[in-house]
C-alpha cells in the first residue's frame, strides 16, 4: 500500500457536457461546480471557452472555489496564424481560470487527414501553443489527444509531440484513449514506457469507455506510474461515456492506498454528488435544457 499523492481532474461540465441529451445551462455548471469542490477534486474542467454562449458566461463569473482549481479547455493554435494571433487560443486563455488544457494531435494519421497539415506543422504548433500558455496562465496541460492509437501507429513521432509539449512548460501531459479502444494491459504497457522519458509526476490520463474498460485502463496507469486521473461523474460523456471518477475515487484509495486529496470524510459524500448529477440530468430532459434563476 501507497500514500502516494495521485491529483483528480474532474472534466463532467465540459466532456460530460458532449453526451447526447445533455445540455448544462450556466446555473448547472455553476451547481454541480461547488459539488465538486466540496467533494475534493483537484481541478474542474468548466469547458471551452469562445467555443459557446453557456461557457462564455461561465467563464465570465466563475464560481468562488475553495479546494479545487478552475480549468478552462481549448486547442493548440491553428495552422497558418501565430499562438499570439489565434482567436480561439486567445477566448481560452483570456478567460478567469489558473488552469488551461489545450488538446492537440499525437496521431500522425489524424494530423495527416483530420487536420491536413505537414507533422512538423504539428509539432510546431503543439509549441508554439504550450509556450504561449505558459506565459498567461499558472498551469499548462497537454491533452495528448489519440494518443495510444498514435502509438502504436508510429510510437516515434507520438512521443515527439509529447516531448515537444514538456519542454515548452507543460505541467501535465495527459495521455488520452480517445477512441476508447485500449485495453489495460496495453495501457500499462505503453505509459510504462512513457514515463521513462516523462516523469509519472507530470504524466495523466484520460480514457473513454467504448469498450467498457475506461475504469480499468485508468487504474492500470496509476499502476504504471502516471499521478493525475482525469474523468466525470457517472462515467457521463460522448459516445460511451468518460471514465467514472464515482467508481475511480474509492478504488485509488480504499483498494490501492493512493492519496487523493479526499477524507474518509469527503468519501461518503459521492452517493451525493453522484445524485445531484443525476438529478439535473433530469431536469434538463424535462426542459430541454432551459433553466431559471431558481436553481441558481
Amino acid at each position: 500500500m501507497t500514500k502516494e499523492r495521485v491529483y483528480l481532474y474532474d472534466v463532467t461540465l465540459r466532456d460530460g457536457a458532449q453526451t447526447q441529451g445533455v445540455d448544462f445551462g450556466v446555473a448547472d455548471k455553476v451547481a454541480l461546480a461547488r459539488e465538486l469542490d466540496r467533494l475534493g477534486v483537484d481541478y474542474i474542467e468548466g469547458g471551452w471557452p469562445g467555443a459557446n454562449p453557456t461557457d462564455d458566461a461561465f467563464f465570465g463569473n466563475p464560481p468562488a472555489l475553495k479546494r479545487a482549481r478552475l480549468s478552462a479547455f481549448g486547442m493548440t493554435r491553428r495552422s497558418g496564424r501565430s499562438a499570439e494571433n489565434d482567436p480561439g487560443l486567445s477566448a481560452v486563455l483570456g478567460a478567469k481560470a489558473p488552469c488551461v488544457c489545450l488538446v492537440g494531435k499525437t496521431w500522425d494519421f489524424q494530423v495527416d487527414v483530420a487536420l491536413g497539415v505537414s507533422r512538423d506543422e504539428n509539432v510546431s504548433m503543439i509549441r508554439d501553443s504550450i509556450a504561449h500558455a505558459k506565459t498567461k496562465a499558472d498551469e499548462v496541460l497537454f491533452d495528448a489527444e489519440h494518443f495510444f492509437d498514435g502509438y502504436k501507429a508510429n510510437l516515434d513521432y507520438a512521443l515527439q509531440c509529447l516531448d515537444v509539449a514538456y519542454k515548452a512548460g507543460a505541467r501535465w501531459i495527459v495521455l488520452c484513449d480517445t477512441n476508447g479502444g485500449t485495453l489495460p494491459h496495453e495501457v500499462e504497457a505503453i505509459v510504462t514506457e512513457v514515463a521513462k522519458r516523462i516523469p509519472g509526476k507530470h504524466l495523466g490520463i484520460h480514457c473513454h469507455n467504448d469498450t467498457e474498460n475506461a475504469v480499468a485502463n485508468s487504474l492500470a496507469a496509476v499502476r504504471a506510474g502516471v499521478r493525475q486521473v482525469q474523468g466525470s461523474l457517472n462515467g457521463l460523456g460522448e459516445r460511451c461515456g468518460n471514465a467514472n471518477l464515482i467508481s475511480i475515487i474509492p478504488s485509488l484509495m480504499l483498494k490501492m492506498g493512493y492519496d487523493v486529496g479526499l477524507s474518509k470524510a469527503d468519501l461518503t459524500h459521492l452517493t451525493h454528488v453522484s445524485r445531484v448529477l443525476d438529478e439535473r440530468q433530469g431536469r434538463i430532459a424535462r426542459l430541454g435544457g432551459r433553466e431559471g434563476p431558481e436553481h441558481l
